[in-house]
């Protein structure tokens, strides 16, 4: 598909794609066809040009029904983008921010851009109302916070837009606020056709069954996931990653938590590299400074937490860190969204997945079923993939520099189910797994070692490879929980070095 646009209007200075217009197309076919109080929600997948296209719709809306429009939005930061690009498309708008107490001048513009809470506060206190306001748009409209403004616009057309149609509150699902859903072009095919830039996936298998909690949203508790990903061993499995994917690109690390944001910030640059860390408690003057060495720092490292998910446009982003797990769909879109924008000399960027997002919810890339989700939430959250399950699907793989430490021994593999059903076949007690596997990692050490010492060197080398043969062991067997697991891992290493005593 070709990229040749045509100015929509003369009064508009941006240009449209086709899959853009196609879309606008559809959205005026309900302004004309659907009562003036339909609610429609439009999809958009982060980079299709949401912003673009509603701004254009605001254009044309007014100089059709004669009517204001309302944009309304959750952040400061989209406030701004969104007026910016509607004053770029020759919409007169103002902002409704928190500096605008009262609204004497509202005869003189055709659009306002407010932000939710500083409007429901004006309206409430009724220092002002917005008169002949016919369409309300709504940018990410997943989020629950524009609710509570519907009240006061019973009487207006309500277009909802978002990259994934699934409310952030499980109990308020959008298909009881919105009455449609128009679902734009895919990510694929925005790929396909050089909108958007190709993802390249590196998953790091991450033991979360049993460490992370689920909260009251839905998805995984901050606390928990600090616990987990402030310890040293996954910090240093963040870095081994980086070094072995990402080193020199420009790389945007994302958190569940402001701690482990500081804590990556602190390991990066003890490690001797150039990183930030960015929050939402850094003033409005460090982020600007922050952001702008990001966007023209080459190979920069950013680490942040949910804070530049969204409104936040760095095309220059050449590798995306989820350094997190996420049970929210939405939020696994827009963080691995920030890397997608396309520039001519970047046809790809890359996704390190450290909190098996992409085992859970499918490559971002793959064909979502939107129509679906919208109708039935409820049973697109409840088949979300258990980290149980994804972990039983885990495998180690030895890395080769390890290999090589084990060169004397031609088999290094020990198939724990396999091994299961020949002791169950036997009748034998499920222990005598793990006795035939002790078995199989003291030959190996004692085939590669040199003395004492030497193999006790190699048994700290088998530390993942235990680990991972305790964890099927455990899949394998009624008792599975973290604890048991644990005190298995303790008393195999404990016994295995027993034995190693004896043998030198």
């Amino acid at each position: 598909m070709e990229k040749e646009t045509i100015v929509p209007d003369k009064s508009s200075g941006k240009k449209l794609y086709d899959y853009q217009k196609e879309d606008l197309k559809q959205i005026f076919d309900r302004f004309d066809s659907k009562p003036f109080n339909f609610n429609l929600l439009y999809q958009l997948p982060t980079g299709g040009g949401k912003t673009v296209v509603f701004s254009e719709i605001t254009r044309q809306y007014i100089k059709q029904k004669k009517k204001k429009v309302l944009i309304l939005t959750h952040r400061i930061e989209l406030s701004r983008q969104t007026s910016n690009m509607l004053s770029e498309f020759g919409v007169q708008n103002k902002v409704i921010n928190s500096q605008v107490k009262e609204l004497p001048d509202q005869d003189d513009y055709s659009c306002f851009v407010a932000m939710v809470e500083t409007l429901n506060n004006r309206l409430n206190d009724q220092i002002f109302t917005l008169e002949n306001v016919g369409l309300v748009i709504i940018d990410e409209a997943h989020y629950n916070s524009f609710r509570k403004l519907f009240k006061f616009f019973e009487e207006c057309f309500i277009l909802g837009v978002t990259a994934t149609p699934l409310s952030s509150n499980i109990k308020l699902p959008m298909k009881d606020i919105y009455q449609e859903l128009i679902v734009g072009s895919s990510i694929s095919f925005l790929v396909e056709n050089n909108f958007l830039a190709k993802a390249v996936n590196y998953s790091y298998d991450v033991g979360l069954s049993g460490l992370l909690k689920i909260g009251i949203n839905g998805d995984y508790t901050v606390k928990s996931s600090e616990d987990l990903y402030n310890s040293l061993s996954m910090q240093n499995k963040l870095l081994k990653a980086y070094k072995e994917r990402a080193m020199g690109k420009k790389t945007l690390i994302f958190n569940n938590g402001i701690n482990t944001s500081r804590q990556v910030y602190e390991t990066f640059k003890a490690a001797g590299f150039d990183v930030r860390h960015l929050d939402n408690t850094n003033t409005k003057q460090q982020r600007k400074e922050i952001l702008t060495w990001f966007k023209n720092k080459p190979g920069a490292i950013l680490t942040s937490v949910s804070i530049l998910t969204t409104g936040f446009d760095e095309p220059t982003i050449e590798t995306i860190v989820l350094n997190r797990a996420t049970r929210s769909l939405s939020l696994y879109f827009q963080m691995i969204g920030r890397g997608s924008r396309v520039l001519p000399n970047k046809p790809t960027f890359d996704v390190i997945d450290l909190g098996n997002n992409i085992a859970r919810f499918g490559l971002w890339s793959k064909e979502i079923d939107w129509q679906k989700i919208f109708r039935a939430p409820q049973y697109f959250i409840d088949s979300i993939i258990s980290d149980d399950a994804i972990e039983q699907q885990f495998r180690y793989i030895m890395p080769d520099d390890i290999r090589q430490r084990f060169a004397k021994t031609e088999e290094i593999e020990f198939d724990i189910s396999a091994e299961n059903k020949k002791v169950m076949s036997a009748g034998l007690k499920t222990s005598v797994i793990l006795d035939r596997s002790m078995e199989h990692h003291l030959q190996m050490i004692v085939e590669n070692s040199e003395d004492f010492a030497n193999s006790l060197e190699l048994l700290r080398l088998l530390d993942d490879d235990i680990a991972d043969r305790v964890r099927r062991y455990s899949y394998c067997i009624t008792n599975s929980t973290r604890n048991f697991r644990d005190w298995v891992l303790q008393d195999y290493k404990k016994k295995l070095r027993t034995r190693l005593i004896q043998e030198f």
